[in-house]
This record gives C-alpha cells, structure tokens and sequence, in this order.
C-alpha cells in the first residue's frame, strides 16, 4: 500500500510528534521509505491539523477537507469548554471577528503562535492573548506548515490557513455517514462509544442505527453492540501477531473507548507511569512493553522496556524487529544496539 492510502485507511494518524507517522507506516507497510511521506508533505499533498479528539493530526489534503467539517462541532466544544483558554476567557467576544482578524493575519504568510498571539493582542489589548490564539486555531481550519513534518527536519509550529495552503475550501456538508463508515473499516468491529472516543464527537448512536442495514453486528463478551464492515477482514484468532513497535500516541491504541483488545487497564497505567514520550510494542497483538532510542557514546540505543518477563521465543523476535527499526532510524550509523530493561 502506498503511504497516502494507508493515510487514507487509517482516517488520518495521530501526528503531536512530527516523526510518529513516519514510525507507524513503517510498522504497518512493507518497503516504506521516508522520503515517500516527506513528499506528500513538502508537496502538499498531505497536511497536519487539528482533527479527531482535538488533537493534531496527519491526513491527506482531500481527507483534511472532508474530515474537519465532520469535526468542527469536537473542536468548537474543545475551545469552549477548555479550562485554560476557554470559558470566561472568552466570554463577550465578537468571535467572528477575532476569527477574521486571525484568518487575514496567516493570509499572506505562516505565524507561529507568539507572532498569531501578539498580532491578536493588538486587536484586541484587554483580552487574554493566548486565549485569543486558542480560538483561532481551534475555530479555523489551520495547518502546520512545513518543514515541521520533514522526516528528521524541525522548526517552529507554523500556522496559516487550509485554504490558503491548499488553495480549497472545507467541504461545506459534513459527510458523517461516510467518516463512520471508514471509521468501521480501520478499526471495527467497535461500538458506537468507541467511535465517539475516537472521535469525541457525541450522538452517534443515531448515525450507527441509520446505517445498520449496512452493517455486521456482534456482541462482545458482555454483551456490548460491535458494527464492523460485512466484508471487512476478522481473523482467526489463533492467527499469529508478531511483536510491532508503535510511535508515541499511535492510532490503534487510541481508537476505542474499550481499549481492552490492546490493553489491560493494569497495563495501561503502568505504560502511562512511563510519562507520554514513549512508544509502545505490541506483542502478540496486545501492550507488551515500551520503547525508547537514544544515542549513548556513539551507539544508537533502542531500549525495550517489557510489562512482564518474556518468554525467550518472543524475546528473541522482539530483538529482531527492534534492530530492523534501528536500522530505519539510524540508516547511517554502524553502532546499533538493542537493549532490555527492568519490566515496566
């Protein structure tokens, strides 16, 4: 598959680190390049933005325009309701204006959020400045222009519009019935609280329900609705999972509100207690681990940090996928190594 379609399939990946889609296509796709996503990227081809749960994401430039109408009414609430920058903050604005202001200011150029903030400011002196900013990322489709997004290239968060940067406008009709649909196709079987979580948008019970003819429905272990695409592949569940490891954040862990086919809640907190700038590895398909890389005397380290004791067969495996990944990541070093450390 090529990076824009697994792109596409996967509705967008989670994106808050520049170089996690790049990690989750190589886990997911045989042969990928970086230079192949760096591409779509430089070229515009493929943008990062806010979009499921509010967060940034990556998605193809046609999906950015389908998928943030379809997301607005998650973002509105986000901004509103945000106990930061939301709420009294922002009480009594003219928020179309503010929202003009902001979409003329990235007009001709990229901002980043100190130059968005303080050309606010200006506007509008007696209000909170980065409460201002906050609004209009969150309010207006903006994007995060490169090289923010270049495989290992950095630079400040800068901002302009969707429109601006891709010449073309957000759908005007929200698609919904469509979103659930793809939703089903990367990670059903789900239920409809599942696609909320996934989402954070709320009332999708009726779109589930608009759609059932369309639809295989199951019952879980307790007894819980799960839709799923009829034609969509379930395997048997002796099929073997090799050991994956995933970026910070990925999709597949994030994509359910019963994160249990994953993940223990055991696990999970005990992932979590390792603070959020760490991968994950699955293996044999559920939270076996974490990951880190670092560069320590010259050696590129990957350091595999398991839940439990692993039996040697999956040890071994591990190690062997985790120096294929070294290998991605550092093409050009000649000292690599993989490490195990104490059990999470």
């Amino acid at each position: 598959m090529a990076p824009a379609d697994a792109i596409e399939h996967l509705v967008g990946m989670q994106a808050q680190l520049p170089n996690a889609p790049y990690v989750a296509l190589w886990s997911r796709l045989a042969g990928f390049e970086t230079a192949a996503l760096s591409e779509l990227v430089a070229n515009r081809r493929a943008v990062r933005m806010s979009l499921m749960r509010a967060t940034i994401h990556l998605a193809t430039a046609d999906d950015a325009l389908a998928l943030r109408a379809v997301m607005q009414p998650a973002l509105e609430r986000d901004v509103i309701r945000n106990s930061t920058f939301g709420g009294t903050r922002l009480a009594g604005l003219e928020m179309d204006a503010v929202l003009a202001a902001g979409r003329d200011l990235v007009a001709d150029r990229p901002l980043t959020n100190t130059q968005l903030r303080d050309a606010l400011a200006a506007r509008w002196p007696d209000r909170d400045p980065a409460a201002l900013a906050y609004a209009v990322r969150g309010l207006l489709p903006m994007v995060h222009v490169p090289p923010r997004g270049i495989w290992q290239r950095s630079g400040p968060i800068a901002l302009t519009t969707v429109e601006a940067w891709l010449a073309r406008s957000v759908d005007p009709v929200p698609d919904l019935d469509t979103v659930v649909l793809r939703y089903l196709g990367a990670y059903g079987p789900s239920s409809v609280a599942d696609a909320q979580a996934w989402s954070r948008l709320t009332g999708l019970r009726e779109v589930f329900d608009r759609l059932r003819q369309r639809l295989a429905v199951f019952r879980d272990e307790h007894g819980r609705e799960l839709f799923d695409l009829p034609d969509a592949p379930r395997p048997d569940p002796e099929t073997p999972a090799p050991p994956r490891f995933l970026p910070e954040y990925d999709n597949v862990l994030l994509a359910h509100a019963d994160r249990s086919r994953f993940v223990d809640d055991d696990v999970r907190r005990r992932i979590q207690a390792e603070g959020l700038a760490v991968g994950s590895l699955l293996v044999d398909g559920h939270a076996g681990g974490t990951w880190t890389t670092a560069r320590l005397d010259g050696t590129h380290v990957l350091t595999v940090r398991p839940i439990e004791p692993m039996a040697p067969s999956d040890r071994d495996a591990t190690a062997a996928e985790g120096a294929r990944l070294l290998e991605f990541l550092a093409p050009g070093s000649t000292r690599r190594e993989v490490r195990f450390g104490n059990p999470a």
